[in-house]
């Protein structure tokens, strides 16, 4: 199976500070859900913002689709992001006088939205996401874990190849955190797109096809697989 995401050797440093990353490497196969856990400050966060394009490394190359996006420009970046790349933040960073359907919609035209509807279209993916009848709702109106939602939906409505989620469960109760999770799940079965997970949590991590554990700017290695059951039935 080829590699959507291929990074090699990342490093990262700050002026006058400890190196952040000291040499990680990391590929995901395309279709493939993976999780990073670690502990606080090792790193994961930092990658993540790597993976996306959204920091430069200080050394190493960062492969998407054989595209190695360390070398681009800024602008160059920044087209890479749109057409490939979804993200999933623990805050959700919804506008708050967008109503839920407004805020898809603004991310469809920030990305680019070439008026080719979502193959299972904009009302699929409400119903998908348990969101049917909230579209007119704004963020305020709605559940912590409906907001994460409508984050969800926000991040996959352009057809990215990747799903970058940073602590997606990190600010839900158990039952709306496994909510969440299942329902990247079944995006990601549906749709097959690559979703790389960023977590303390071990309910998060056990969703993926691959846990690795990160520490001190490195990759350490995959973590003993971890088990989760589906207790909701959405779909």
């Amino acid at each position: 199976m080829a590699m959507v995401i291929d990074a090699q050797d990342l490093h990262k440093r700050y002026p006058g500070c400890p190196p952040v990353l000291r040499g990680a490497s990391l590929q995901v196969k395309t279709g493939e859900v993976a999780a990073i856990m670690g502990p606080s400050g090792c790193g994961k966060t930092t990658l993540l913002h790597m993976l996306g394009g959204l920091l430069q490394p200080t050394g190493g190359r960062i492969l998407i689709d054989g595209v190695d996006i360390a070398g681009l420009t800024d602008a160059e970046r920044t087209a890479v992001r749109r057409k490939k790349i979804g993200y999933v933040f623990q805050r959700y960073n919804l506008l708050p006088t967008l109503t839920a359907r407004g805020n898809i919609e603004l991310a469809k035209k920030i990305h680019g939205d070439n008026g080719i509807e979502h193959p299972i279209g904009s009302s699929k993916i409400f119903e998908m996401l348990g969101l049917s009848g909230k579209e007119d709702s704004r963020p305020l109106e709605l559940s912590g874990g409906e907001q994460q939602r409508v984050a969800i939906a926000r991040a996959v409505i352009n057809k990215p190849s990747i799903i970058l989620a940073d602590e997606p469960t990190g600010s839900l109760d158990s039952r709306n955190s496994r909510i969440v999770l299942e329902m990247l799940r079944n995006l990601n079965e549906r749709l097959g797109q690559s979703i790389v997970i960023i977590t303390h949590d071990a309910d998060a991590a056990s969703t993926a096809d691959r846990v690795i554990e990160m520490k001190d700017g490195r990759i350490i290695g995959p973590k003993s697989q971890l088990s989760f059951k589906p207790e909701l039935d959405f779909y």
